[in-house]
């Protein structure tokens, strides 16, 4: 599908039912938590590898870094350690975008019972990652920016990022631009569905907290189906 052809798709998108979309974001976690669980279990490990890395670099937010201004200044303290740590920002948010578009990958075959083989690192392997990097630079930059822009942008903005990975995982031949602008006008036409699915599913994800915070890795990965959901429903696949 071209550009034009999604926007329309969006534009023109029926009411959403938030009861069926919850209910089918829990079947489908039922039939993919495995690949959930192997996607979040890499992504840790990865984050945790970048993190000691980048520590080693000194690139890393410091809890006795303190900025003097007349006095203690938290907000200048709080902006510049952002700031310092945008590189390991935008190492996750490609990462995790990566990963995330070969979620989505396995969840479309799926849904369209074709056979599935290294999904989670197909986007890395197939020629996109410099694809992925620059959507994790606008990712890292926008969720950055927003957060000093008070509570509000932050909070809106916070829906539409979600579909980055799905937008992108169901359309490489866009730009990295028309991926940001779908993701935005997706997330701005269902916000309040899209929030309220998150919301929830946020919160049966951290039910496996109960289980010494082990069973977190298991359950986690269903906050991420929603989004997956209502591209499914308002866009499709070709």
């Amino acid at each position: 599908m071209t550009f034009t052809d999604i926007q329309n798709k969006i534009s023109s998108a029926e009411y959403l039912d938030f009861g069926e979309l919850l209910d089918d974001s829990i079947k489908k976690f039922k039939d993919i938590w495995l690949t959930g669980l192997t996607m979040i279990l890499m992504l840790f490990s990865c984050i945790f590898v970048l993190s000691y890395l980048f520590n080693l670099m000194g690139i890393s937010s410091s809890p006795l870094t303190e900025v003097y201004d007349q006095g203690f200044n938290m907000f200048n303290q709080s902006f510049i350690t952002s700031f310092n740590i945008l590189p390991l920002t935008i190492c996750v948010s490609s990462l995790t975008i990566g990963l995330l578009a070969g979620f989505y990958r396995s969840c479309k075959h799926l849904d369209l019972n074709q056979p599935s083989k290294n999904d989670l690192f197909y986007y890395f392997i197939s020629g996109h990652t410099r694809k992925i990097l620059m959507l994790g630079i606008f990712h890292a930059v926008i969720t950055v920016v927003t957060q000093y822009l008070f509570f509000i942008p932050f909070i809106y903005a916070f829906v539409p990022l979600q579909f980055f990975a799905v937008v992108f995982s169901n359309n490489t031949h866009l730009t990295e631009i028309d991926i940001v602008k779908i993701s935005f006008s997706l997330g701005t036409k269902k916000w309040f569905l899209s929030f309220g699915l998150l919301f929830v599913t946020g919160i049966l994800g951290m039910l496996g907290v109960i289980a010494c915070g082990v069973g977190l890795f298991f359950t986690v990965s269903i906050i991420y189906l929603p989004a997956y959901l209502i591209y499914r429903n308002v866009v499709g696949f070709e």
